[in-house]
């Protein structure tokens, strides 16, 4: 599955992509919008984006856990070396001296994540707040040429700023149009 951006300037044409990515075969859960006038949003009928889409949690929680575990390893590491309560500790102490330091590691890096705005999100973030929406279309293999070609035909005022072969993943990069180069369609597959 794919996630597709398009940056479309009004609520009303995310109204109306949203009803035709519907006829196209892209069920409701799977198109989100990332936009500053939540009101609009509830008014329109269209599905915010959730915080997974909007902020850092995930990637920053990964990171937490693995700096968390590999400071885990070495207060093990410590206790072994130094024995500091005097005596031997069984492998089921050092176990559950990695296993704490890494859920701490995963939970301080959710909070951190929670305070920042997903970094495949920011770079469209200058253009959320001059009143523009960012749709997430998340589209099948076998749904995406359907999607593009439904959205160059029929939204020409959207425009597919970027794809990402898993939005959730947070450390795949993103794709952005613009690096592509110029896209021309040629048959019924696009190639750049």
């Amino acid at each position: 599955m794919r996630c597709l951006y398009f940056l479309t300037p009004s609520l009303v044409s995310a109204h109306k992509i949203s009803d035709d990515l519907h006829d196209a075969g892209v069920r409701d859960w799977f198109v989100h919008v990332v936009s500053n006038d939540e009101a609009g949003l509830a008014r329109e009928h269209l599905h915010s984006s959730n915080y997974l889409e909007t902020l850092d949690i995930v990637r920053e929680s990964i990171v937490g856990a693995l700096i968390g575990f590999l400071s885990g390893l070495v207060l093990a590491l410590i206790f072994k070396v130094f024995q500091p309560l005097g005596q031997e500790i069984p492998l089921l102490a050092y176990t559950v001296i990695v296993a704490v330091v890494t859920m701490f590691g995963c939970w301080v890096g959710g909070l951190d994540g929670w305070a920042h705005r997903n970094r495949k999100i920011e770079r469209f973030m200058p253009e959320i707040e001059a009143g523009k929406n960012l749709i997430l279309v998340y589209a099948t293999r076998n749904q995406e040429q359907v999607v593009t070609e439904m959205m160059s035909n029929k939204h020409t005022e959207a425009k597919l700023m970027a794809s990402d072969s898993r939005f959730l993943n947070p450390f795949s990069q993103l794709a952005l149009e613009a690096d592509k180069g110029p896209i021309q369609e040629s048959g019924s597959k696009l190639v750049s």
